[in-house]
């Protein structure tokens, strides 16, 4: 999630850097059955704090429900190797800095766990880091909203959804929320105007709510409320009207995920798999998050294998085609790579993102490269850039949960080394 789930506090004295609270030299969850204060556990919360989520997030099957994404059984499309030994020497500088940084000191910088970047759809540079590796998967949190934007916008080229229809024609059981007189657009583009928060440090804010209405946060036996994250939805009330400004709500995509079940008859996980996961010949399956009734977190549950999220990237960057066959519509990529409208996004305030505006659940940049990203918190990411031919994807535990601490040294470094793969060549 761009910014969702927990955004853990920082104690006052210095975090632990990368190599102090990497998984394997803190030995969590080692031994049959691992020692108290070695564990990672849900109830507590622990999997969601630093430096457990360093852990956890490499390992969320073994700690919440989930349900599976197939690959299907075509063969793996084979990524091609061209790898290079001069990128983790790539200088820049970081945002609101004077000082510059390597490609590799930005890795550690930002507790990657692990990294892919494709060039002309070639593997150029992979690392691995932390209780990861290239077999296992890992939390995409807010990642997961583009996958399901991507599968709306295919939708809407093909005529089966409505962007300007309203949530309630799809959902009628939110006919009497907040969201149901916003229409598909407003809610695939973020603008819809409802009473909630994410407000991390408040207790009683709305993603506090929806988490644990949801169950990917623990409930006490104090707190009462909805029991799922339908249900928790239906209690979302209008603030405003809807389509003046963007401002990011996690509970914008599990509407969408809503409409996506009820416009196809399918669940989240079978739309995925059948609609980009079983045709991007990947390695692995992926899986889901699910709420206490079995409903998929199209908010943020997704998990998969890193070559496989760059695998998905790059068929993005292909114009929605990739192994051979055509995946995306093309008109569904231009509508996602055009951007929404940037002055509805500067009412948010990104202040690292100047010029940029959201689309069908994907950040898009207006740069001088036309790049565009899913970005999830704790540095989560796939990132493409058309004209340096490019993406990357990687996935991070950083301590800081929102981009927004994370952006001036991963948004440059980006930046830095689609530059340099079009001066070098590969």
């Amino acid at each position: 999630m761009s910014d969702n789930i927990a955004n853990i506090p920082i104690a006052a004295t210095e975090p632990l850097n990368a190599t102090e609270s990497d998984p394997n030299r803190l030995g969590w969850m080692r031994g049959s059955p691992p020692l108290p204060d070695k564990q990672v556990r849900f109830d507590d919360e622990g999997m969601y704090s630093f430096p457990k989520l360093r852990w956890a997030y490499s390992n969320i099957r073994r700690l919440v429900p989930t349900t599976n994404v197939a690959r299907g059984s075509g063969p793996v499309a084979v990524l091609p190797r061209a790898d290079r030994d001069d990128i983790d020497g790539v200088m820049f500088q970081p945002i609101g800095r004077s000082d510059t940084m390597s490609w590799a000191q930005s890795l550690a910088a930002n507790y990657t766990d692990g990294i892919v970047v494709l060039h002309r759809g070639r593997i150029v540079h992979e690392r691995y880091f932390g209780a990861l590796d290239a077999q296992r998967a890992h939390i995409a949190w807010s990642v997961t909203k583009s996958f399901f934007g991507t599968i709306a916008a295919t939708l809407i080229a093909e005529a089966r959804l409505d962007p300007g229809a309203p949530v309630s024609v799809y959902v009628p059981e939110l006919a009497g929320s907040g969201l149901g007189n916003a229409t598909l657009r407003q809610v695939l583009d973020m603008t819809t105007a409802i009473h909630y928060s994410e407000d991390y440090t408040d207790p009683e804010a709305g993603i506090w709510q929806h988490g644990r209405a949801g169950g990917i946060l623990p409930r006490t036996p104090a707190q009462i409320g909805p029991a799922s994250f339908y249900e928790f939805l239906a209690t979302l009330q209008q603030d405003g009207a809807h389509g003046q400004g963007f401002t990011y709500k996690t509970v914008n995509t599990d509407v969408l995920g809503w409409v996506l079940r009820r416009a196809t008859g399918q669940s989240l996980s079978e739309l995925l798999s059948q609609r980009l996961w079983s045709r991007l010949g990947a390695e692995h399956d992926g899986c889901l998050m699910v709420d206490p009734t079995g409903t998929e977190f199209a908010g943020g549950g997704f998990n998969c294998c890193l070559r496989d999220l760059a695998r998905f990237g790059e068929m993005l960057r292909n114009d929605g085609a990739w192994n051979g066959q055509g995946i995306v519509p093309k008109a569904a990529i231009d509508d996602i790579r055009g951007g929404g409208d940037p002055a509805h996004f500067a009412r948010a305030g990104y202040v690292t993102l100047p010029g940029a505006s959201y689309r069908d659940m994907w950040w898009v940049l207006h740069n001088e490269h036309g790049a565009y990203c899913a970005r999830g918190i704790h540095g989560q990411g796939v990132y493409i850039d058309p004209k340096a031919e490019m993406v990357i994807a990687r996935f991070a535990s950083h301590h800081i949960a929102g981009n927004m601490g994370i952006d001036p040294t991963t948004l440059p470094a980006y930046h830095a080394l689609a530059k340099f793969l079009i001066s070098s060549g590969s």
